[in-house]
């Protein structure tokens, strides 16, 4: 298995580690924070000029064609800027599930805006009582004069209020955890019966809380094929948790830069406190972990890309755990090295916990990942 990626993937990663770099400082991306949208338009542009939000998506509609390992490197860096831009939810898990679920004619109609940045679409998914199981919908899907209409909620929608559609996954038989009975739906985001309560997640992403009340709803392929649906369902989460892998070990990186860049300039009792054996010992835990989860990204990227491959899904669940596990741990580590200032809003490092934290809930948790690789054994 390799591990190092290609000439082209380290260009692009170079150019967009050069972008962030000038457009996405700490401080500047607390400003973007504190913004009523919570993302940078400008910034968003800028990826889209780049050609990265085109990258995943299908030569055939404006896409690059590129897969979950193409991205890694594209979500490494968005991860170590702590980037609040729409990417996962509008490229990743909305690009995706378009992909996998959408017919010709609704993937040529909304595919290329998609890649353009124009249109940005949301994965409205999870919903409150299904924690943490992954295929838990009770929202509805029924026919009403030939119209398909939605009823239900969904919750943790990322960047719902920049969405123009959301992409929503609906029952239209069977029982709520249920593999059977599954459909997916895009829904405008103007439409009447939809309703959204905005929210910011942990680590200041947009989020929201989606109500349908007999929403007009345009099925993704056909929605009485249940196996159909179900599979493009599973890629997504699997495209999902790939991504988020590979920003948690993004955020988990600025977090160790930050502590040794602190280490090796903080003084006590005239001295560098990065001098400290004991501290030193810690640096170099830290950046074990880091290394061993930059490579399980990498893993989780390559099951994404083959996910009917053999042991495809625990390599996701693997990762998903591992990462979670560590990420949480190094990012802790990295504010105790700094004492007191770790701790404070205007720092950084606290926001990498922030983001490694709330990565740990998306597509389940450590707990969650523990408990699907117990079940396939």
């Amino acid at each position: 298995m390799n591990f190092e990626l290609n000439e082209e993937q380290q260009a692009l990663q170079g150019s967009l580690a050069r972008l962030l770099g000038d457009v996405y400082g700490f401080e500047q991306r607390r400003a973007i924070a504190a913004t009523p949208a919570g993302w940078s338009q400008p910034v968003w542009r800028q990826l889209g000029e780049l050609g990265l939000t085109a990258l995943p998506l299908p030569q055939a509609h404006g896409g690059f064609g590129g897969g979950a390992v193409d991205l890694l490197p594209v979500m490494q860096e968005l991860g170590r800027a702590l980037s609040l831009e729409p990417f996962l939810a509008s490229i990743v898990l909305g690009g995706t599930a378009l992909r996998l679920a959408g017919n010709d004619a609704v993937q040529a109609q909304l595919l290329p805006d998609v890649a353009s940045g124009e249109i940005r679409l949301a994965w409205a998914h999870d919903e409150a009582g299904g924690h943490p199981a992954a295929l838990w919908v009770e929202t509805t899907a029924r026919q009403d004069g030939g119209q398909w209409r939605l009823d239900g909620a969904k919750c943790n929608v990322l960047h719902a209020t920049a969405a123009h559609r959301f992409v929503v996954s609906a029952r239209t038989a069977g029982a709520p955890g249920d593999a059977n009975g599954l459909a997916l739906f895009l829904v405008d985001a103007s439409a009447q019966g939809v309703g959204c309560r905005p929210h910011r997640m942990v680590d200041d992403t947009p989020g929201g809380e989606l109500h349908f009340s007999a929403a007009a709803a345009l099925p993704l392929g056909d929605p009485r094929d249940g196996a159909a649906a179900l599979k493009a369902i599973e890629g997504t989460l699997a495209a999902g948790t790939a991504a988020v892998c590979a920003d948690a070990v993004g955020a988990m990186e600025s977090a160790y830069r930050l502590a040794i860049d602190y280490l090796n300039t903080r003084k006590q009792f005239g001295r560098l406190i990065g001098e400290n054996q004991a501290l030193r010992h810690r640096a170099a835990e830290m950046l074990v972990s880091l290394e061993m989860c930059r490579s399980m990204a990498m893993a989780a990227a390559i099951a994404a890309d083959g996910l009917d491959a053999h042991d495809a899904r625990a390599d996701l669940a693997r990762a998903k755990l591992m990462i979670g596990r560590h990420g949480r741990s190094l990012c802790h580590a990295a504010i105790q090295l700094h004492g007191g200032i770790g701790m404070t809003e205007e720092y950084a490092v606290g926001h990498c916990l922030r983001r490694v934290t709330l990565i740990d809930q998306l597509f389940g948790d450590v707990e969650a990942q523990a408990t699907r690789l117990a079940e396939m054994q």
